[in-house]
């Protein structure tokens, strides 16, 4: 299967069926936005810190894997120069949906978020990627392409899936039941039986996967990137936010220029 052909598909149909995560925000916060009056997500419910932000007038912002007409528009709006590269064709026309809207100013590039091959080295003061390394299998080459793009002196902002929530069997959560099932990491193609697979296709599901707290962490150190901070978060529909926070964000800067490694 092709995973990221599958999901590109997949995220088309989660637009056309209204998932919360492709909604256009409202005039009301792009001209709050205007007005020096905006925050925005990383993380399902608690607004990124204003701290992790420089100021946004004539910033140079990478959306990664960030389409769906959400942080963008509000970005531009505060007065960045934005680009958002994502794997969703549906997803980009969210953002141009606000963009036209509002007279706003927003490069969409389709894409896969490993590969930012297309962008000079240095050419990017932020890269933003909300929660979306869980629909890709390795998240090394994330983190390098990241650092390539960044300026020194560049800010990363992440966020990331707790691995820990993929243990567990997902229908029986869903009746607030708590089984541990799978061995991590974890990924709907290795660990789903065909039946579970065929459900999530005639669904339009997206597929997942973990990662390692090492993947995550350490995989951002080396890159060549310093953490510097970082929050966790929960979601409160999910019947784990009682027990653990399911999710959590990272503030990484790029503090240095180094040779990049070939192929990269």
């Amino acid at each position: 299967m092709d995973y990221a052909e599958y999901n590109r598909r997949a995220w088309d149909e989660q637009v056309k069926q209204g998932n919360e995560w492709t909604v256009p925000v409202s005039d009301e916060t792009i001209a709050a936005a205007r007005d020096g009056e905006w925050q925005v997500l990383l993380t399902p419910q608690k607004p990124v810190p204003e701290s992790w932000f420089p100021n946004l007038a004539g910033l140079n912002i990478l959306g990664l894997a960030s389409g769906g007409g959400q942080q963008a528009p509000i970005f531009a709006a505060a007065g960045a120069h934005v680009t958002v590269i994502d794997n969703s064709p549906l997803q980009l026309e969210q953002d141009q949906i606000v963009a036209r809207r509002e007279d706003l100013t927003i490069t969409s590039v389709l894409g896969d978020m490993r590969d930012l091959s297309q962008f000079r080295a240095e050419s990017f003061d932020l890269v933003f990627n909300p929660c979306s390394m869980s629909f890709i299998s390795n998240a090394r080459p994330v983190f390098e392409a990241s650092y390539r793009v960044l300026r020194t002196g560049g800010r990363m902002l992440s966020g990331f899936t707790n691995p820990a929530r993929f243990i567990f069997d997902e229908d029986r959560l869903e009746q607030n039941e708590f089984l541990v099932r799978h061995k991590l990491p974890y990924n709907d193609t290795t660990h789903l039986n065909s039946e579970e697979l065929e459900k999530l296709r005639s669904e339009n599901e997206p597929l997942m996967c973990s990662h390692s707290l090492e993947d995550l962490i350490a995989g951002q150190l080396k890159s060549g990137l310093t953490i510097t901070d970082m929050f966790e978060d929960v979601d409160d529909k999910d019947p784990l936010a009682k027990f653990l926070p399911l999710y959590f964000a990272t503030l990484a800067e790029k503090h240095s220029s180094r040779s990049v490694r070939s192929g990269q």
